[in-house]
């Protein structure tokens, strides 16, 4: 009888969970606001582009907003990687402002960093990504009232050392951190006695050091927490009453509002259309965005590799090609780049016979040397900030993603690849260039004919080198948020909080590609590299193979 029971209460308790996750969305809160002529026109010349709301958010921080492959349960496209849908707490209420506001919504996924300087720059109209209005960030934009009240935690594993604390008080010795650049750090000096370690950059990344003890525990909020422990039935989260918990107040506010531009013209009609969204509502918004993004019960690793696989694999392949692509053709620009660089930098210009020319030679040469030394000595992910969204701040120039990284990858190879040309020109004999100019050809008849059909055989391999090194270093691009394969794995792992199981997925990918490019480099540099014995042809006779000795 009792064996039977249990049957029945296992069966009841899967259907409950079933239809928890299948359920309907919860039912969206009527924003509808009253906007006059005036308020719409101002609304509208405020916007990007016309008509649309641009909102900006990382689509990696599960259950505020994350990236899935389809757009089922509400999931919104991502304007900036096809294929690709972001749905989450954050998504629902960009949906509900959206529509009382009368716009059509785009989300727009970046990295957590660039999220103030693409709304700086205008390339966002709004963040809405769980960010909480600190003092610093009022600084840089201006904030509406709050969408949603969260409560802090303490995330850790569930049969470690502090899974019983009853306190914050009870963390003496334990390495504790937050998330980089959130008010979370500043709370971190309230506990007592504790080995406070470097901020981390993400959630996912946070919870890899705690699952592999490189951290006791870290901070987060009650909904980030929910998500985490969801993915990782290892962890726990620890929520203290009033009088054991974090003291906040002041600067510190755990409210999470709507990030705007200083002075626009949304913040008003925001505010207005958020105060009818109430506490209960948003209670089981996020309870249902949490049981959304529930991943299943299977706990093995490659079980979770299998099911990551199958759910974003085609998110994988298209960050894959797009870093390939990204990679060849600016390995081509760069290295066109490269030869026009060291070409001009060895032509022949006597200052005696030809003194204005020289001093215009010298100044562009100047320039040739500036610009190589600026790129070869910057990090890329430095260049990509301010190419990308300086170039829209101060010049009002929109570049898409992708076309800055072909450019922001080609100027950069270009710089190191035009010292490597130089020294494959220079390689060549210096009588062979001599003979040229004896029969009449000049500096760029022997370039083309004489000297780069040689220069470029010989730098072969340092060009197949920098194609490969270009495939790894895109990685940096996810700063500008380039849909490349690094970038699709920080939004899954983000998504699922299963990091070990995404990047093991992600090196395979990596290794792949870079190995089958560098055995189809060493095929191209064979087949070119030509025969190994020669025939030389003489006014009377022939002698063949040399080295063979028949002569």
């Amino acid at each position: 009888m009792k064996r039977m029971f249990n049957v029945w209460l296992n069966i009841l308790l899967t259907l409950i969970m079933a239809v928890s996750l299948f359920a309907p969305l919860v039912s969206a809160q009527d924003l509808t606001i009253e906007l006059t002529d005036d308020t719409r026109q101002a609304i509208e010349e405020d916007l990007s582009d016309k008509g649309i709301l641009k909102v900006g958010m990382e689509a990696n921080y599960a259950p505020y907003n994350w990236s899935q492959a389809t757009d089922k349960d509400g999931a919104v496209a991502i304007s900036n990687s096809p294929g690709e849908f972001a749905n989450g707490y954050d998504v629902q209420i960009a949906k509900q402002l959206a529509e009382a506001l009368g716009l059509e919504l785009q989300i727009v996924k970046l990295e957590w960093d660039g999220l103030p300087p693409a709304l700086q720059s205008g390339k966002i109209d709004a963040i809405i990504a769980g960010m909480s209005p600190t003092p610093e960030r009022k600084k840089q934009i201006d904030f509406s009232d709050s969408y949603y009240k969260a409560s802090m935690v303490i995330v850790v594993q569930k049969d470690g050392p502090y899974a019983k604390a009853q306190s914050i008080r009870d963390f003496k010795d334990a390495k504790m951190t937050a998330q980089l650049n959130t008010f979370h750090v500043d709370l971190l000096d309230q506990l007592e006695g504790a080995d406070i370690q470097v901020p981390m950059d993400t959630f996912p990344t946070m919870t890899s050091a705690l699952i592999s003890n490189k951290i006791d525990g870290f901070l987060s909020d009650i909904a980030g927490a929910m998500g985490i422990v969801a993915a990782n039935p290892n962890l726990t989260y620890l929520q203290f009453d009033e009088a054991n918990s974090f003291e906040l107040g002041g600067d510190i506010v755990t409210d999470v509002s709507v990030g705007l531009r200083k002075d626009s013209t949304l913040n008003e009609p925001i505010n207005q259309a958020l105060a009818s969204l109430d506490q209960d509502y948003q209670n089981d918004l996020m309870e249902q965005m949490v049981n959304l993004n529930e991943k299943g019960e299977d706990t093995s690793f490659f079980g979770q590799v299998a099911y990551i696989w199958s759910e974003y694999g085609s998110q994988f392949i298209r960050g894959a090609i797009n870093t390939l692509w990204i990679a060849l053709l600016s390995t081509i620009i760069g290295t066109l780049i490269g030869l026009l660089v060291a070409i001009y930098r060895t032509i022949p210009i006597s200052r005696k016979n030809n003194p204005i020319g020289y001093i215009f030679y010298k100044i562009l040469d100047f320039l040739i040397v500036a610009y190589i030394e600026i790129f070869r000595g910057t990090p890329m992910m430095v260049q990509a900030m301010l190419i990308f969204y300086g170039l829209k701040l101060f010049f009002n120039l929109d570049l898409s993603s992708m076309v800055a990284a072909v450019l922001i990858v080609s100027i950069n190879t270009g710089a190191y690849l035009s010292e490597v040309m130089r020294g494959g020109i220079t390689s060549v004999d210096e009588g062979q260039a001599e003979a040229a100019k004896a029969i009449g050809m000049n500096h760029f008849q022997t370039m083309s004919n004489v000297v780069l059909p040689q220069a470029l055989r010989a730098t072969l391999p340092a060009l197949g080198n920098e194609f490969v090194i270009n495939i790894k270093d895109t990685s940096v691009l996810n700063v500008i948020a380039v849909t490349e394969l690094f970038f699709t794995t920080k939004s899954v792992a983000g998504s699922t909080y299963l990091t070990f199981q995404t990047f093991l997925i992600t090196s395979i990918i990596y290794f792949v590609l870079t190995f089958a490019t560098t055995r189809i480099l060493r095929l191209i540099e064979f087949k070119l590299s030509g025969s190994k014995h020669y025939s030389v042809h003489t006014s009377s006779t022939t002698v063949e193979s040399l080295e063979k000795g028949d002569y």
